[in-house]
């Protein structure tokens, strides 16, 4: 199965998956798979980890259902496992009051462990929107995301792309939080 025979989206339902996609580490080897498929050996060498690491993060990513084998060959008496992402994008739920939200977690843990001497965009920016604009930029920047996953290349190297669009908490609730 090609990337692009894959279902849009996934949605992680269970306690199995939401554990297997929070970890950092499998969270990069889902990015490897983005793209193209690609072996264990491929994996670890990418990752920067040991076979046998990667081969554990693997199976628990392929146990939970968020990677699948897409095609297997022989190589001297041994088969070769290829590996992709079970669907394009994976959907994670909102995550409960008090709980660190994992996708923003893995984005800024990545952003850190960048090169600093690497081109990158970080910026924040503290607005005061209306619903109907705050619903606008959503939606623009979801779109903009979207167009710009459509033109990625594999062959091309990689970019992250992570943004969060959110209203804070209350003052209010934001000084009771530091008594």
């Amino acid at each position: 199965m090609a990337t692009d025979d894959l279902p849009e989206t996934f949605h992680v339902t269970t306690d199995e998956q939401l554990r297997a996609v929070s970890n950092l580490t499998r969270h990069r080897i889902m990015a490897v798979l983005r793209f193209e498929p690609a072996t264990i050996t491929q994996i670890a060498e990418r990752v920067g980890l040991a076979k046998g690491s990667s081969s554990y993060h693997v199976r628990l990513l392929e146990r939970a259902g968020l990677v699948k084998v897409v095609r297997t060959r022989k190589v001297r008496g041994v088969t070769e496992r290829y590996y992709a992402m079970a669907a394009r994008s994976i959907e994670l739920p909102d995550p409960g009051a008090g709980q660190p939200d994992v996708l923003m977690r893995n984005a800024v843990a990545d952003l850190e462990a960048s090169p600093a001497d690497a081109e990158r965009y970080v910026r924040m920016a503290h607005l005061r929107l209306t619903e109907e604009q705050f619903a606008q930029l959503g939606a623009r920047l979801e779109a903009l995301a979207d167009e710009y996953r459509e033109l990625s290349d594999p062959s091309l190297p990689d970019v992250s792309l992570a943004f969060a669009l959110f209203r804070p908490a209350p003052r209010d609730q934001a000084k009771g939080d530091s008594k």
